[in-house]
């Protein structure tokens, strides 16, 4: 596929932004062939924590555009550093890294400065102080990222849905925790040129690239990109498609227990299960998602007891078909007494 645009793509694009104490930052975004690094690359002068959040708002801010294309890397710098509490930043990074890529454009030869936060990026959402514009032709105020370019607010487009997992680690801080996938579709096209482009990628490093996990290790977020990708690979139609965030509500854990409940989210998401009354409550994890296999885990017996304590009218409970017979007498009558069902699985599509 070949794209023509008459307008030429910056190779650097800068955004400004004034901090609370009246000094004016300059975020500077440049762009540069990935060559198999990073898509998103962030520095911010003796503020590495900052540094870390401009790299997720500019990942998460990207879950609503509409085209996916991760040949180029882009490296965003501040040349001061906000105070550990300001926010109001937060736009300017993102303006800048869309101002690079082409999606955005400042009018020629005017500096622009923007001010805004969010708390829901992946929503294309604004908060805070929304006053993004340009110094000499006036000033914009907006709510989501859609406005920018005359569009419809694009969290309209996103699917959200939490499932819940059993969090054990033997102590009084056990709960059911919830992992959350929200999905918005890209252009199928576009998302294609990344597979074609460099005769390395394969469908499934392309569908990994698309899934962002925020706030979590980069062995953790590998596992959670392999995981959907193997079960969407199992759904057949299912790569290609989407744009991913993944959120947890706890993000301090262990194991890979968490990865069904991971994996109906998903599925819900993208309209693929039955929705029920109430919340989806799963444990198993897998060695070959792409064959939509379910695996046991350990723990069945703490956690069997955590979910019977909290399980509420209307859930659905999904364990591993390996704890079948090994459940405690009467387990299935008790849930279904506090209206909630039980299904034992040794495979995803068949629930």
């Amino acid at each position: 596929m070949t794209i023509l645009s008459v307008t030429a793509t910056p190779a650097i694009a800068e955004c400004r932004s004034i901090l609370a104490d009246g000094r004016v930052l300059t975020i500077t975004a440049s762009r540069r062939p990935r060559a198999n690094r990073a898509e998103v690359k962030c520095s911010v002068p003796g503020a590495p924590a900052v540094a870390e959040r401009m790299q997720e708002v500019v990942r998460l801010a990207r879950h609503t555009e509409a085209r996916f294309d991760s040949r180029d890397q882009v490296v965003l710098s501040m040349d001061i550093a906000p105070g550990g509490a300001e926010r109001d930043w937060e736009l300017a990074a993102v303006l800048a890294d869309r101002s690079v890529r082409g999606l955005f454009q400042p009018a020629a030869g005017v500096q622009t400065f923007a001010h805004g936060w969010s708390d829901n990026w992946h929503l294309g959402r604004l908060a805070g102080r929304a006053d993004g514009g340009n110094a000499t032709v006036g000033t914009m105020q907006v709510t989501h990222l859609g406005a920018l370019t005359g569009h419809a607010d694009p969290s309209a487009a996103v699917s959200s849905v939490r499932a819940w997992f059993p969090l054990h680690s033997g102590g009084v801080n056990d709960e059911l925790a919830w992992v959350e996938v929200s999905v918005f579709p890209i252009n199928v096209g576009a998302a294609a040129i990344d597979v074609t482009a460099d005769a390395t990628h394969t469908a499934a490093n392309s569908e990994e690239e698309t899934i962002a996990a925020p706030g979590l290790d980069l062995s953790t977020q590998q596992e959670i990109r392999q995981t959907i990708a193997g079960a969407r690979d199992f759904d057949g139609k299912g790569l290609g498609r989407w744009r991913s965030v993944v959120r947890f509500g706890q993000p301090r854990f262990q194991g890979g227990s968490y990865q069904l409940a991971l994996v109906m989210a998903d599925r819900l998401a993208r309209g693929r299960e039955f929705v029920p009354r109430g919340r989806v409550i799963a444990t198993g994890c897998s060695s070959a998602w792409h064959a939509g296999r379910v695996d046991t885990v350990e723990g069945r017996e703490p956690k069997l007891e955590l979910i019977l304590s909290q399980v509420n009218p209307g859930d659905r409970v999904l364990l591993p078909k390996a704890w079948e017979d090994g459940l405690p007498p009467g387990f299935q009558a008790d849930l279904r007494q506090k209206g909630a069902t039980l299904a034992c699985i040794d495979r995803i599509g068949m629930i």
